[in-house]
């Protein structure tokens, strides 16, 4: 979008006091300035200071920030400096701060960058003030700041110019503050039961870990095709064989996918592996963990998300048979029993049977095609019939075998695997499994997926004969998570869409801003 007349007239307005406070001598945009407090130091330590106690002690300070706001007339003048949260009020008198100074203050616009040396004290209506006896420039806002301070609302520019975002409306850098406190406080939970935070390669040989489509690059003094991840998983596998039994990453993945309100094409996941466990044990430590992150962030196990009010306190666990009988709508008749979902001759009539209520209800259909398996025909029902259920917390456990091609089949039925996730918000906030460790399955099951992606499926997923050689070294029995961060902060900042909890989203290419 190209800038109005007006917007032009303003821009070239600030250029020319630019070329001003040059000729002042100040520079333009000096290296640095050393402040003896910042604004939160003054606030905290002086908020309860009297007038009288203010005027004996003569504090002084050297402050820094940006100016959000300009006023007076005449010799004197107040602006407001601000640190991206906090404001703290100046007050510059010509006789205070000398001619050369004060000039410098009447070029001063909305948006630069100021330090001030003074004294504080209180104004007649007590709001706590530096008396300014020194300036020193320090950068301008050559772009007039949107609104005047009215905020920002237009989605498209928040999103684009993240800058502006913060600069204007104050809720958002607590929203990114929040996700900083859920990653120090996931940190400091796993080191403390003995996890190792690890790397592992952004750019890897082979797409593997998850199912879902890659995006593709190229080495090109190797001379070699790269994926840029889509899960850390293998590789953090390859160090429980190498016995580091507990380890972690947080990591960026990114998935050559669409985009929704909780889909961003580059996310931030944790993933951790835990020796000699399973999935059940995983169950009671998500539970413990997110908890936690509540009461340490939120204060409370209750908090409200997308107008619903939502608790930790209590968890809902189903398998995922259970959870379509469970939640199966009562005027749907007939309703199905457990042996109507275990044939497909079966299992045929009640997609049929929800896609006659569907039609009727405005939900979505089932699609059930010839050749599917019982597996995909189940995740197809739970997609209808369940998922926007699942407000509360909810884990959904032991899922079809081809759904999870690194997940250990469960003893008393093999058809299915040990795997579960969470759901909160309408959303899949975690995943797990009991981990396959069973070099001679994997492979076989590498070779299952190899043939589908033949088939066309971008999203199968591609043989490793590395990490099936690592398991052949042994892996003891593991249990492993990944937990959504990008959700868990959508959740806890109450955002309902991924692109508020992610600094810089990927969006469609638009036109160039000036």
């Amino acid at each position: 979008m190209s800038p109005s007349k007006t917007e032009q007239s303003l821009v070239a307005q600030r250029y020319a006091k630019l070329e001003k406070i040059k000729a002042l001598g100040c520079p333009a945009y000096p290296n640095a300035f050393s402040s003896s407090h910042s604004l939160l130091q003054v606030l905290r330590q002086h908020r309860d200071s009297s007038k009288e106690e203010l005027e004996s002690r003569r504090v002084t300070v050297r402050v820094c920030g940006r100016v959000v706001a300009i006023r007076g007339k005449g010799k004197v003048g107040f602006l407001n400096l601000s640190d991206g949260e906090r404001r703290l009020q100046v007050y510059i008198r010509r006789d205070g701060v000398g001619e050369r100074l004060f000039e410098l203050y009447r070029h001063l616009d909305v948006g630069d960058f100021l330090g001030v040396e003074g004294f504080l004290f209180r104004t007649r209506t007590g709001e706590l003030t530096v008396h300014a006896n020194g300036l020193e420039f320090l950068a301008k806002s050559l772009l007039p700041l949107p609104e005047k301070w009215h905020g920002l609302t237009d989605i498209e520019i928040r999103y684009r110019q993240r800058y502006l975002d913060l600069i204007a409306n104050p809720g958002v850098r607590e929203v990114f503050v929040t996700r900083s406190r859920i990653i120090r406080g996931i940190r400091n939970y796993l080191d403390a039961r003995g996890y190792v935070e690890v790397e592992t390669p952004m750019m890897q040989p082979v797409a593997g870990g998850a199912t879902a489509r890659p995006f593709r690059t190229f080495h090109n003094a190797l001379g070699m095709p790269l994926y840029l991840r889509i899960a850390p998983e293998l590789y953090l596998k390859r160090l429980i064989v190498g016995q580091l039994e507990r380890v972690y990453e947080i990591n960026r993945n990114f998935r050559n996918e669409g985009v929704s309100t909780q889909h961003n094409p580059e996310f931030t996941m944790l993933e951790f592996y835990q020796s000699y466990s399973d999935y059940r044990e995983l169950m009671d430590l998500t539970q413990d963990l997110l908890k936690g992150l509540a009461r340490e962030i939120l204060g409370s196990l209750e908090f409200e998300f997308n107008g619903v009010g939502i608790s930790l306190q209590n968890w809902a666990r189903y398998s995922l048979k259970e959870s379509i009988l469970h939640f199966w709508p009562g005027d749907a008749l007939p309703v199905p029993g457990a042996e109507d979902l275990e044939t497909l001759t079966t299992l045929t009539q009640v997609c049929r049977r929800w896609n006659r209520y569907a039609d009727s209800h405005g939900l979505d259909p089932v699609n059930c095609n010839p050749g599917d398996s019982r597996g995909l025909i189940w995740a197809s029902l739970f997609d209808a019939v369940v998922e926007r259920h699942l407000i509360q917390p909810t884990i959904i456990y032991d899922y079809p075998l081809e759904l999870s091609p690194l997940s250990k089949t469960k003893t008393e039925d093999p058809s299915l695997v040990e795997r579960f996730e969470l759901y909160i918000g309408g959303m899949e906030i975690a995943n797990a499994y009991s981990e396959l460790n069973d070099p001679e399955e994997q492979k076989r099951r590498f070779e299952a997926q190899a043939e589908q992606r033949e088939k066309g499926d971008e999203e199968a997923h591609q043989m490793d004969e590395d990490y099936v050689r690592a398991l052949r070294y042994g892996m003891p029995p593991t249990a492993g998570e990944g937990i959504g961060i990008d959700r868990l902060a959508m959740l806890f900042t109450d955002s309902v869409s991924i692109r508020d909890v992610i600094l810089f989203p990927l969006l469609r290419s638009g036109k160039k801003r000036q």
